[in-house]
């Protein structure tokens, strides 16, 4: 942990000098390999680690002030030039990869840093060859012209111009005629940009089938399981927790809507309906942006020391930027700076209790980030793979309900009964955007109508009760396209119904004795990704998604507390 945290204001990383760095690193590729003993080969290894640390430092504070101003040129410029090295920066640590895994000292290596490490940098020599740069620079130019576009829209309603995030906080308004009209609104504007967003993905699609086909692959499947760094289960055990769902959960959701319709007193519920509970709408936080950010100081208290003080050095070193304001991206997310040792929290509020969700979510990540920079010098430890990050998000999502009368005064317990109801009825739509990608990559020529099909079919297994009436847009098959994961992150989604089935675990664990469940989170934010997915599950004494009955008895639990 550095001495003293820095402000985020202050924040300069050197931007590289590629012919620079390649000097460098042939200089430390030819001290590993000419190393007599395991102790040096150890110190090139701690050399290179820091040279990572200040690269990725670099890269995440370039690609965080795009995200904060896509209209900015500077911050544009300095991204596309990101964009167009990283491919070469990957090249490099990957010679160095292939020496560390080659090494006749590889015992000592594992001894150091845990055979976890050579297993990630095994993985990421078989993602990887010269061969492919040319499409990564083309991908990540794609995936900033989709944020870009995403940014830019600006969309009239009601007398005021908004942007997609802060348009949808009128998708829980009261008034079913505003939510129907608001998102009315979203999707005519998608549909305008359907040229685009239809381009866009297509090129993505061939590019990383391309890739894949490049470096020994039958298609983008398996490399994209390997790029999620999934080393401890494949896609039919996906298949079958997929299965599961369809066979448990499904019903459960159907049940609820069936309930939410008649609480609603609406004689059919409509895609619009989804995120509103009663007719009085969902609840909201009680005050702007500065009093969330003083009340959730007093409940990271509240937890702990630990988290509390974090959460403090968070605050006052402004390493949060949670309003929503024009050409800015949407979403949340976290990113760190491991050359400091700290995450940065990003989000958009828009006066809804989502605020209170994407902003406890995220702070999961910080926290599990900032345990992990703590305990493990690799950056590769810093964050493990996707599906294990999301327990620790939205585990904190359940582990901070206690406090949630801070935010909500009395309507917490309703915020509480719906948070839990959306946690189980969102597993449904996780696997249906995991089964589409599947489809997707399965099927890499199919055009942009007929990928429309395919989402249309996966609706149909997974959600059979959404409706969009008389949208045209989504109801033909074009939801997908406002899910950004699909777009920059492939196979990204299992992830989160996986980490939902642990965090509801917690939250079980919670409720009979919050200081071990709270003891047993925080050891396991520790852990960082130092070992995969089912170590890190059983090692926090948590049930793998995997194992049989532990979906239906997570999920009987949930329908025992809502109905």
């Amino acid at each position: 942990m550095p001495s003293q945290t820095p402000s985020f204001d202050s924040l300069d990383f050197e931007q590289p000098d590629v012919d620079a760095l390649r000097g460098r690193y042939d200089e430390l590729r030819a001290r590993l390999d000419g190393a007599d003993d395991s102790s040096s080969q150890l110190g090139v290894v701690s050399e290179w680690n820091k040279l990572r640390s200040q690269l990725q430092s670099w890269a995440s504070l370039v690609h965080l002030k795009f995200n904060q101003d896509t209209s900015n040129e500077d911050y544009k410029q300095a991204r596309e030039f990101s964009d167009e090295i990283q491919p070469k920066l990957v090249d490099l640590d990957s010679k160095i990869k292939k020496s560390l895994v080659e090494s006749t000292h590889r015992d000592a290596i594992a001894d150091a840093y845990g055979e976890h490490a050579l297993v990630l940098w095994q993985i990421a020599l078989e993602c990887f060859d010269p061969s492919i740069e040319a499409h990564e620079v083309e991908l990540n130019k794609l995936k900033a012209e989709y944020t870009s576009l995403r940014a830019s829209a600006e969309i009239e309603f009601d007398g005021e111009t908004y942007n997609l995030s802060q348009l949808a906080k009128f998708t829980t308004h009261a008034d079913r005629d505003v939510r129907y009209r608001s998102q009315k609104a979203t999707w005519d504007w998608v549909a305008g940009a359907a040229e685009d967003l239809d381009r866009i993905f297509d090129r993505m699609v061939e590019l990383r089938h391309e890739e894949a086909q490049l470096l020994g692959f039958e298609n983008f499947v398996e490399l994209g399981y390997k790029r999620m760094s999934r080393v401890d289960y494949n896609r039919h055990d996906v298949e079958r927790f997929r299965d599961e769902v369809h066979r448990v959960i499904v019903p459960i959701a159907q049940e609820l809507v069936k309930r939410q319709r008649e609480k609603l007193g609406v004689d059919k519920i409509m895609a619009w309906d989804l995120k509103v509970y009663d007719p009085k709408g969902n609840p909201a936080p009680a005050g702007d942006h500065d009093w969330m950010v003083e009340r959730a100081t007093e409940m990271f208290d509240d937890l702990g020391d630990e988290i509390g003080g974090f959460f403090r050095t968070m605050r006052d070193n402004h390493f949060l930027d949670l309003k929503a304001r024009k050409s800015k991206s949407g979403g949340g997310f976290c990113t760190s700076f491991p050359q400091v040792q700290m995450p940065f929290v990003f989000a958009n509020f828009n006066e809804t209790k989502h605020d209170v969700e994407v902003f406890t979510h995220e702070m999961g990540h910080a926290f599990q980030y900032w345990c992990a920079a703590q305990q493990h010098e690799l950056v590769d430890y810093g964050w493990p793979s996707y599906e294990s990050a999301e327990i620790h998000s939205m585990s904190l999502e359940f582990l901070t309900w206690p406090h949630m009368e801070r935010f909500f005064k009395d309507d917490a317990q309703r915020f509480r009964e719906i948070h839990l109801l959306e946690g189980l009825t969102f597993i449904p739509y996780g696997v249906a955007v995991d089964h589409f990608q599947h489809m997707i990559y399965d099927n890499p020529s199919a055009t942009p109508e007929e990928r429309k099909q395919m989402w249309c079919e996966v609706r149909e297994r997974y959600l059979p009760w959404v409706d969009w009436g008389d949208l045209d847009y989504p109801g033909a098959g074009g939801r997908w396209q406002l899910q950004s994961h699909i777009y920059h992150v492939p196979f990204y989604y299992i992830d989160y119904t996986l980490a939902q089935t642990c965090a509801m675990q917690f939250w079980l664990r919670a409720e009979e004795d919050f200081d071990e469940a709270m003891s047993a989170y925080v050891e396991l934010c520790k852990r960082g990704g130092s070992a995969p997915f089912l170590e890190l599950v059983k090692g926090a004494g948590l049930t793998s998604p995997f194992e049989p009955g532990c979906l239906e008895s997570v999920a009987n639990r949930v329908r025992e507390e809502l109905f």
